[in-house]
């Protein structure tokens, strides 16, 4: 049974003020022989915790103590996983411990994820492998420093037990922090039991956490809708800049807060490719890197079919107010897309054939299999060489290397400013899928986390060239490419 330890979290917990039918309460399980691996200082000062000594950290993020305050919970939600509709899924290895208003006035999330069975867990263990621990932690604390919206990792908490998926793993807890884990499936799970009571008070509950100028808005539920819009639209628009694949985008794994969230089976593109796909159970590809903006309008208009009630008693007028709703997404995307496409191109200002030149560019990459992130990250190294030379390794890149250098004449910023933009909005360092394997690897067959600690250093600094660690910039050797990525499910 889990103790109550006596240092209290300074907890808020609104989401368990909410009726019962929206959560289950649930304590996390106790585990074996729990041992630290990693604690986000920053994030916790952050957070305002209390100081905790290694042994406290320990004891409650691996869920053998509640800390003073928490009031754990198992929140309730559907979703549609590839395209397949589930009426009840839940947090089936997730158990929100309570809610923190930070040093900034931010409501936040705190929240273990593989510390035990639920009542959602439909016959599943509810722990978490050390593998898909790690590759959390390092993948969303580097989206945090590349400055795209995601879930923070607090701590990770090795339990001293194995977890039993195609061979026995050594288990694993980890501490996430969001701005809230409500999904488009929350909205789901109310809609598929006919009970707008709940969704009213979904909306409500969401306006106040993050939308609270929907609550001015004529019709304040369209204008969370639209606000939920825009939020998924610029965030998708990001992935797209730093080559990110998602890898499982159903509707229980969209948060209505805009924040990235649930890196299960997600990889980083090497050499670009618009069709790749990494998971391992996506073999129709729906999870495509070129996809992921379809997807993600897919998913926004199963949102809209939960909350169109609300936006007109009529139900044509509502259905005609869903539809406009939904289709700004697509001119909200293609703006963000473009707009960080230009600043990957060190282009200040707009012309008309910028979408083009940044195809084309695309388009080389996909022709000669170039690195993604190498590529981009050339492009200050081509601006400031003899045209002669040709930092970007192929001689495809002649004839758009031109084009682009007359793009640039026209603009008035200087050389040095450019490159500046270059270098600031292309990332030297992304958590590449052979590294984060070899850091797994080495913990599980050598108790290391030496690579882990390593990596995490290098990717706080992500835009930064940092030659001492060259070697993680590098793309894999062939016998090295990562293939399949998996749920740690």
């Amino acid at each position: 049974m889990t103790a109550i330890n006596q240092t209290r979290f300074p907890f808020d917990n609104s989401y368990a003020r909410l009726p019962e039918d929206f959560f289950a309460p649930v304590p996390p399980g106790t585990v074996a022989s729990p041992r630290l691996i990693r604690f986000n200082e920053s994030l916790a000062v952050e957070l305002g915790l209390p100081h905790l000594g290694d042994a406290e950290k320990t004891a409650i993020f691996s869920g053998n103590e509640l800390p003073g305050g928490a009031q754990p919970i198992a929140m309730a939600y559907s979703g549609h996983q590839f395209g397949h509709f589930s009426p009840e899924l839940g947090d089936g290895r997730a158990i929100l411990l309570g809610e923190i208003v930070d040093r900034n006035g931010r409501r936040r999330d705190v929240q273990l994820k593989g510390s035990g069975p639920t009542p959602f867990s439909r016959r599943g263990d509810g722990r978490a492998a050390l593998g898909p621990v790690m590759r959390e932690y390092l993948v969303s604390e580097a989206f945090h420093a590349l400055g795209v919206p995601a879930t923070r990792a607090l701590a990770a908490v090795t339990t001293g037990e194995r977890v039993y998926r195609e061979v026995a793993l050594p288990g694993a807890v980890l501490t996430r922090v969001a701005s809230s884990h409500i999904r488009v499936g929350t909205f789901q799970y109310f809609a598929a039991r006919r009970d707008r009571e709940a969704i009213m008070r979904l909306v409500e509950y969401v306006i106040d956490r993050h939308y609270p100028d929907a609550r001015q808005a004529e019709r304040p539920a369209r204008a969370l809708y639209e606000n939920v819009v825009a939020r998924q639209a610029q965030l998708v628009a990001r992935w797209m800049q730093i080559g990110f694949i998602h890898g499982v985008m159903n509707t229980d794994n969209m948060s209505v807060s805009g924040e990235t969230i649930d890196f299960g089976p997600c990889a980083f593109m090497d050499h670009y490719d618009p069709a790749m796909v990494f998971s391992s159970i996506d073999t129709g590809g729906r999870y495509a890197y070129s996809n992921q903006p379809i997807v993600a309008q897919w998913n926004l208009a199963r949102l809209v079919e939960t909350l169109m009630f609300l936006f007109d008693p009529d139900a044509d007028k509502a259905l005609e107010m869903a539809k406009e709703s939904l289709a700004a997404f697509k001119d909200i995307y293609q703006t963000a897309w473009l707009d960080g496409f230009r600043r990957k191109l060190g282009l200040f200002g707009a012309e008309d054939d910028d979408a083009g030149l940044v195809q084309t560019f695309l388009d080389t990459l996909a022709a000669t299999k170039s690195d993604f992130t190498i590529a981009f990250r050339a492009l200050a190294s081509a601006l400031e060489s003899p045209p002669a030379e040709n930092p970007l390794g192929a001689a495809a890149f002649s004839d758009w290397r031109a084009r682009w250098a007359q793009r640039l004449s026209r603009q008035p910023q200087s050389k040095t400013d450019v490159a500046a933009l270059l270098r600031a909005s292309n990332p030297a360092f992304i958590p590449r899928n052979h590294r984060i394997e070899q850091a797994i690897e080495a913990a599980i067959d050598r108790d290391d986390f030496t690579r882990f600690h390593e990596m995490l250093a290098v990717l706080s600094r992500p835009y930064d060239d940092q030659p001492q660690y060259e070697l993680y910039a590098r793309p894999p050797q062939h016998e090295e490419r990562v293939l399949q990525t998996f749920c740690g499910t």
